[in-house]
């Protein structure tokens, strides 16, 4: 049964039913708040983590107040609403929290007045939630990264319309939820019920809600957006070189390197748009990460899109530590040919397994920048024309090419579509970057 009753943030609450006084939830490097079950990091049932266990929070007075200090702790906006009676179902193991008590303004759940911990009458039949107003989720693609677009609004989830959707668009989504890069915009088709409409982001936006739109007007879509975000990163010298880490839940965990093979590397490689693997490297090559190591062991074929479709086994024979990391080279989607080092040269793109070069229409020091940063090579010092460093050979990929300063790879960018052309080799651009001076 629910019990109500007006809040109050006195210090005591005497003899309550048993209770001991308030106290503050003690502030620990190890405390956390996450939302689950909601479809998105910015939705769902609240838990906590305490002594090492995530438990859910109790619906007892739970609100607007209680709700916003955990929205504003996941950096997810406000809180727009504040469901009880386990609305995204109910939790498990141990309800560490009854009544959270907070006055609204606390920048941590953990600083709100609560009961002792695990001290509460309730079942996971009244476990607390929340929703925040930046709140979207990728629905029907197989795993939290891939899917059709959703946001919330008007307190329900609904589609956003896929007119004139783009990398720029999916790359704001896959950054909101914290699922790595886009590495493929999606559109499916309807008709379906759509909101969102003719939706505009820059790249740099926080959330697809703060992008330009048409407006929120319910309408009858043909196409729908969808976007599938990479649940692997590799971090260190570039985009596609460094030490691999897994999106596992809601962290990032590294991989040991005892249980990593090249099949393993050819799925991340494609998965991330970086070409083949170049090279596998154990010890920590790029540095030792932090957080949990992968408990599982990878045993891709080959054949995966993505590294969260591939077979794993939780039989591992090694006990490993962030000292066996394990690191990967892939042979990246941009590269910098025929110059003095890989950080200056002619630009050339991977597509569909092949090498090809960019016309230099349109191409200035904005476009020279991304390539110079998704190489991990510095600031860009010159933008080049007319085949500064030699006519390039094969197809031309890319044309008119108009980068914003937020995109983190060349493959994002506008231009006039791949293969779509009015050029020759002579207009091979180029790119000198400042790792070159060196």
């Amino acid at each position: 049964m629910h019990r109500e009753k007006p809040r109050t943030h006195c210090a005591s609450v005497g003899s309550y039913n048993g209770f001991k006084d308030f106290i503050s939830i003690p502030k620990s490097r190890q405390d956390s708040v996450r939302l689950v079950d909601g479809g998105s990091r910015c939705a769902g049932r609240v838990e906590v983590l305490h002594r090492g266990h995530w438990g859910t929070v109790c619906d007892d007075y739970w609100d607007m107040r209680d709700a916003a200090v955990v929205c504003r702790e996941l950096g997810c906006g406000e809180a727009i609403d504040a469901p009880r009676r386990a609305r995204f179902g109910s939790g498990s193991g141990p309800i560490w929290v009854e009544y959270a008590n907070c006055a609204g303004s606390e920048s941590s759940l953990k600083n709100c007045r609560s009961y002792d911990w695990g001290r509460q009458r309730c079942n996971h039949d009244e476990d607390a939630g929340a929703v925040c107003a930046d709140s979207v989720r990728l629905v029907d693609g197989g795993h939290r990264c891939a899917g059709r677009v959703e946001v919330f609004y008007n307190r329900t989830w609904r589609s956003v319309c896929g007119k004139n959707w783009d990398i720029r668009d999916a790359a704001v989504v896959c950054r909101e939820l914290g699922c790595g890069e886009a590495v493929f915009k999606n559109v499916q088709f309807g008709p379906r019920s759509a909101w969102m409409d003719d939706v505009n982001c820059s790249g740099s936006e926080s959330s697809v809600k703060h992008c330009r739109s048409a407006g929120w007007v319910e309408q009858i879509c043909n196409r729908l957006a969808g976007v599938i975000c990479s649940g692997v990163r590799l971090v260190g010298r570039s985009r596609c070189s460094g030490r691999v880490e897994v999106l596992h839940g809601e962290s990032w965990v590294t991989v040991c390197d005892a249980d990593f093979d090249q099949q393993d590397a050819e799925v991340v490689c494609r998965e991330l748009g970086c070409g083949s693997p170049v090279e596998v490297l154990g010890a920590a090559a790029f540095g030792r990460g932090e957080g949990q190591v992968w408990s599982e062991k990878l045993q891709c074929r080959r054949t995966e899109s993505q590294i969260h479709f591939c077979p794993k086994s939780s039989s591992l024979k090694h006990n490993c530590s962030h000292d066996n990391d394990v690191g990967l080279v892939c042979s990246e989607s941009v590269r910098l040919v025929d110059g003095l080092s890989r950080c200056a040269g002619r630009v050339e793109v991977l597509h569909k397994g092949q090498w090809g070069t960019v016309c230099d229409g349109n191409w200035d020091m904005i476009d020279a920048a991304v390539v110079c940063r998704e190489l991990g090579c510095g600031e860009a010092t010159d933008a080049l024309s007319g085949a500064y460093f030699g006519s390039g050979s094969g197809p031309i990929w890319m044309d008119n090419v108009e980068c914003r300063e937020s995109e983190s790879i060349l493959k994002n960018c506008k231009s006039a579509g791949w293969g779509k052309h009015n050029c020759n080799h002579p207009k091979d651009a180029g790119v000198i970057c400042s790792s070159e001076l060196h």
